[in-house]
């Protein structure tokens, strides 16, 4: 099954859900690196929702980022389904742009370590082939993804269990050549599995947007998913059960795919709905325009951090009103930044270099 012929006019939607992930992302790493810096882990409902690594909030603003990718690529892709020769350029088009990413994120690793470009770089060289398959591969692909990060997690999990040595998978080291694949598929902060999974259901959301179901259907798809893989969590007892049936990120476990699919789906039609009912708003103009420079934003909150919190002391450590306020006022300013800039000169900095060097 395939729908990736019909045309769909630009809409304010996927940039305005761009916009609020990225709020999302600046909120959640501005905590995490906090931490690491020694802030305050405190206890209670809000630092529990915030919590990088294992709160209901965790990596759900990078998924629903990912899956807004895919629905880009078939919004990019889509006027050269029919035409070999542009199909073709295509293809090498994303090519390069996605090997671009990978190695400018390498680089880029070593300022913001964790970083999800080279991810969402293997992304976009996966997506050369990917935009190209029907629904029901893509379906298949990232199903075998979300499966795939599952049981290898599993498998490294019952194997520690039994005192079996797994680090030639699990940490190879991250400069080594196998290190350097297993860290993209395996191990990293956003790996391909199960990352591939957000990834290619954002590709088969944009071929629908065309139709007068989608949003029914992404709402339902995602409201499922929550609740399947909630029951699931809950459901876990024991050692095995509770690691199999996690719904912690880190994990890769199919609770925790599931789930973080469903937020993304729900957050993308719902998002796109309210943009869509008060596209002529100032509010919805501004976050669409933001949305439109997220790389730029994105390599812009790094540097602001490290400028801030590790070169001028002006930011110290402390808890999560500390990370909040820092990450609020950071984010607002990107946006007022990014609006100034595309008025004046367009795409943002980074998206110019970034088309002028791929096409």
């Amino acid at each position: 099954m395939s729908c990736a012929g019909s045309e769909v006019p630009r809409k304010p939607g996927p940039d305005v859900v761009r916009a609020l992930a990225m709020a999302g992302v600046v909120a959640m790493n501005y905590h995490g690196y906090l931490i690491l810096r020694g802030g305050r882990e405190e206890g209670g409902a809000v630092y529990d929702l915030f919590d990088p690594w294992t709160g209901p909030l965790s990596t759900r603003f990078a998924a629903t980022f990912v899956l807004t990718a895919g629905v880009g690529v078939t919004l990019m892709t889509r006027s050269s389904v029919n035409d070999p020769q542009r199909r073709n350029d295509m293809s090498w088009r994303l090519v390069r742009r996605g090997l671009l990413l990978y190695g400018v994120g390498m680089v880029f690793d070593f300022i913001w370590p964790g970083t999800i470009l080279p991810y969402y770089g293997a992304l976009f060289v996966m997506a050369a082939v990917l935009y190209r398959l029907s629904s029901w591969w893509l379906a298949a692909i990232g199903t075998a993804a979300a499966v795939a990060g599952w049981a290898i997690n599993w498998w490294a999990f019952e194997s520690s269990l039994d005192g079996n040595d797994t680090d030639w998978l699990t940490n190879p080291g991250q400069r080594s050549p196998l290190g350097v694949v297993a860290n993209v598929f395996v191990n990293g902060t956003h790996p391909l599995f199960p990352w591939l999974a957000f990834f290619c259901a954002g590709i088969v959301v944009g071929r629908i947007l065309g139709t007068a179901w989608w949003r029914p259907a992404t709402i339902a798809a995602g409201f499922g998913l929550v609740t399947v893989a909630t029951l699931a969590g809950l459901a876990a007892t024991g050692i095995t059960s509770t690691e199999v049936l996690s719904t912690h990120p880190f994990d890769r476990g199919l609770a925790y795919t599931a789930s973080a699919l469903g937020t993304a789906l729900l957050a993308f039609a719902l998002i796109t709905a309210a943009a869509d009912t008060f596209a002529n708003t100032p509010l919805v103009r501004v976050l669409q325009q933001a949305g439109q420079l997220s790389l730029s934003v994105y390599i812009a909150h790094a540097l602001v951090f490290n400028l801030f919190v590790d070169w001028l002391d002006v930011v110290e450590p402390g808890g999560i009103a500390t990370s909040l306020g820092f990450a609020f006022a950071v984010w607002l300013a990107a946006m007022v930044g990014a609006i100034a800039y595309q008025r004046r000169f367009g795409r943002g900095p980074a998206e110019t270099l970034y088309r002028r060097l791929t096409g």
